[in-house]
C-alpha cells in the first residue's frame, strides 16, 4: 500500500486557521508582522517624526544607563526579549561591559533581526542569539545557565503593551518563573497621554504603519499561498478608551472570500469586517508600580522622559 506523506502545518498556519476561522472578531498575532521585510518596515517605523516611542525609549537608556548599570553592577549575563536589532540596547551593553565581562543573549523570532543585532553590537560584547519567541527563548537560556551571578533581563519599546491586558500579569508571572531571586528586568512601557499625539504614531501621514500592517496579508500570500487582494484591505487605527490601548485593524472593504492554499480553505470577510492584528496598552506608573508586586518582583528605580511620556522600570525578583 503506498503511503502519501501529509506536509505538516507550520504554527503560522495553525495560528491563522484559528484566528481567521474562529467565531466573532477575527484576529492574528503582532508576532507575525516580523518576517525580514516587516523587521524592516518597522525600523523605518521608529525612525518617523510622529513615533516619538522608539527615541524616547533611546533617549532613557542613553540618559539613564550609567544609573541601570550602577544598580545591575554585578551581572554578567544581559538577555533581551524581542531584541530587534539591538540598536538601543547598544548604551546599556557598553555601560555595563565598562565593569566587567558580560555576555549579551537577544531573543527574537526573526532570524534577519538577530543576524542585524550580533553584527550591531558584536564590537562591544559577545553576542549568542536565540530564535526562539519570548518565553521558549527564555526558558532555553535559564535552562542551560550555569552561573550564580545575577542576570539582567530586558524588555524595552512597550513590548509589554503588545500583550492583551488581562494576559499581562500571567506572562509576567511566565517570566518571574524563569529567573533567580536576585535577577533584574528592565521593562519599557507607554504611558498614557493625548489622543492627538498617540493615533498618528500609529497611522502616519507617509504610509508606512499602513504598510506594516498590510504586510501581515502579503506574508501570508508568500508563505501559507493566500489570496489576499491587499488593495481591498485598509489599515484602520482605534482608540480603545475603556482598556487605554491603540488597536490596529485590517479592514475589508468588500464582502469576499479568501482562499489559503496551505489550509485547504477559504474564509469569508463581509464590507467593514476587521482583521484584528495588535493592540498598544498604554499604562501609569503606579500601574506598573503594582503589575511587579503582583507577579513577584519588587520595584527599583523608574526613569520617564519628560518629553514623550515614556517608562523605563526596573524590577528586582524577589
Amino acid at each position: 500500500m503506498l503511503t502519501v506523506a501529509v506536509p505538516q502545518l507550520t504554527q503560522f498556519a495553525l495560528d491563522v486557521a484559528e484566528g481567521l476561522g474562529s467565531p466573532g472578531q477575527k484576529k492574528l498575532s503582532p508576532h507575525y508582522f516580523y518576517d525580514e521585510l516587516g523587521s524592516a518596515l518597522f525600523e523605518a517605523i521608529t525612525l518617523l517624526p510622529e513615533y516619538g516611542l522608539t527615541r524616547a525609549d533611546e533617549r532613557l537608556l542613553l540618559k539613564y544607563s550609567e544609573a541601570m548599570a550602577q544598580r545591575a553592577a554585578t551581572v554578567d549575563l544581559v538577555a533581551e526579549l524581542g531584541s530587534g536589532s539591538g540598536r538601543k540596547t547598544r548604551h546599556i551593553l557598553a555601560a555595563l561591559g565598562s565593569r566587567g565581562p558580560l555576555t549579551y543573549s537577544p531573543i527574537d523570532i526573526s532570524p534577519a533581526a538577530l543576524s542585524a543585532c550580533a553584527v550591531q553590537l558584536a564590537d562591544i560584547v559577545p553576542v549568542k542569539t536565540i530564535c526562539a519567541d519570548w518565553l521558549q527563548g527564555l526558558k532555553e537560556l535559564t535552562r542551560d545557565r550555569g552561573h550564580r551571578a545575577p542576570m539582567l533581563l530586558l524588555f524595552l519599546g512597550s513590548s509589554i503593551g503588545n500583550l492583551d491586558r488581562d494576559r499581562i500579569a500571567g506572562f509576567l508571572r511566565e517570566v518571574r518563573a524563569c529567573l533567580r531571586p536576585g535577577d533584574l528586568f528592565l521593562i519599557g512601557a507607554d504611558l498614557v497621554k493625548d489622543l492627538e499625539t498617540m493615533l498618528p504614531a500609529y497611522d502616519d501621514p507617509t504610509g508606512v504603519t499602513a504598510a506594516f500592517n498590510l504586510n501581515l496579508l502579503a506574508r501570508m500570500n508568500r508563505e501559507l499561498g493566500a489570496h489576499f487582494n491587499l488593495r481591498s484591505f485598509a489599515h484602520e487605527v482605534r482608540w480603545n478608551v475603556k482598556e487605554r490601548r491603540i488597536e490596529m485593524h485590517l479592514l475589508s472593504s468588500r464582502d469576499q472570500t479568501v482562499e489559503i492554499d496551505a489550509l485547504n480553505r477559504g474564509f469569508d470577510f463581509a464590507a467593514g469586517e476587521t482583521i484584528w492584528t495588535e493592540s498598544s496598552h498604554k499604562f501609569s506608573k503606579q500601574e506598573l508600580d503594582d503589575y511587579a508586586r503582583a507577579s513577584g518582583f519588587g520595584p527599583v528605580s523608574t526613569w520617564i522622559d519628560a518629553e514623550w511620556p515614556f517608562a523605563e522600570a526596573l524590577w528586582r525578583a524577589c
